[in-house]
């Protein structure tokens, strides 16, 4: 059974010797860095939401595909017809799913490894959503007032690490997409396609690199020689018969004697060795035969 691709991305962002880079902003000083955005991300966390996408796809929104692909409704929403209007709904809809995403193409696209803090802190948050709604499940079941009240306090202090979070994400996207897109190479080229592959014939053949195109290729590249010999007949193999190839005799292909009669008018050549004179007593071809009287 293959691994799952999305679990092999996810292993692949903790991995240092994979993604080498890390956060421009660390999360817990984004909010020194760019109070403004900050401040913006709080209070309307969709429209960055919106704007951040938008961004990370270098303003090609022909690239768009819903939730990038990690949801089943990915791909069958219309992006294609109306991509703004998908990623309206996605970022209303799916809030914390798209700003998720939004960081995983960032980190894809820039290689950008997930640090220890970040784990720590959107670790907190989640699990502060799960205790929180696990808190509403019991006070549903049981009623009692204080267990309600402990589930709306923890809910409180859950939504309020989450919003904080949140923004801080979204301005450590913010603050990564503009340095991208200020110093594009500074990043070099993460998404360069790979070189061309060959395959090695073997021995000393394996290690020639594949020539730059225009150059020619060195003398005996490719398959090797073929051996001494090559093509040559089998030993054993027989000789012509004497006499293979002579020369015709004399006289052969000469023009009828004279007095030949011409053939009439509409008749066929003679077939080749037709000039040839018949046996004596040898009818020729297409001589009507002789009917013979039986008594």
């Amino acid at each position: 059974m293959e691994p799952d691709p999305k679990i092999q991305a996810m292993q692949s962002r903790q991995d240092a010797n994979v993604y080498i880079r890390q956060w421009k902003v660390g999360l817990m000083k984004t909010c020194p860095a760019s109070p403004g955005f900050c401040c913006y991300a709080m209070c309307c966390g969709q429209c960055a939401s919106y704007g951040l996408r938008k961004q990370a796809l270098h303003g090609d929104m022909t690239r768009y595909l819903c939730c990038n692909g990690s949801c089943p409704c990915s791909g069958r929403m219309g992006e294609k017809s109306c991509p703004e209007f998908c990623l309206c709904l996605e970022v209303c809809c799916c809030f914390a799913n798209s700003v998720a995403v939004t960081r995983w193409m960032i980190q894809d696209e820039l290689r950008i490894v997930t640090s220890k803090c970040d784990n720590c802190l959107i670790g907190t948050m989640i699990v502060l959503q799960y205790v929180a709604c696990i808190c509403h499940i019991v006070a549903c079941i049981t009623g009692n007032e204080d267990i309600i009240m402990a589930a709306r306090i923890i809910d409180l202090i859950a939504d309020i690490v989450w919003c904080t979070v949140c923004a801080c994400m979204q301005t450590q996207h913010k603050i990564e997409l503009e340095n991208r897109d200020t110093n594009p190479g500074a990043y070099g080229a993460p998404m360069a396609a790979p070189g061309v592959q060959m395959i090695p014939v073997g021995g000393a053949e394996a290690s020639r690199a594949y020539p730059a195109p225009g150059q020619a290729p060195p003398p005996g590249y490719g398959y090797p020689p073929p051996p001494p010999g090559y093509g040559a007949p089998p030993p054993g193999y027989g000789a012509p018969p004497p006499g293979y190839g002579a020369p015709p005799p004399p006289g052969y292909g000469a023009p009828p004697p004279p007095g030949y009669a011409p053939p009439p008018p509409g008749y066929a050549p003679p077939p080749p060795g037709y000039a040839y004179p018949p046996q004596p007593g040898y009818a020729p071809q297409g001589y009507p035969p002789q009917q013979q009287m039986y008594k």
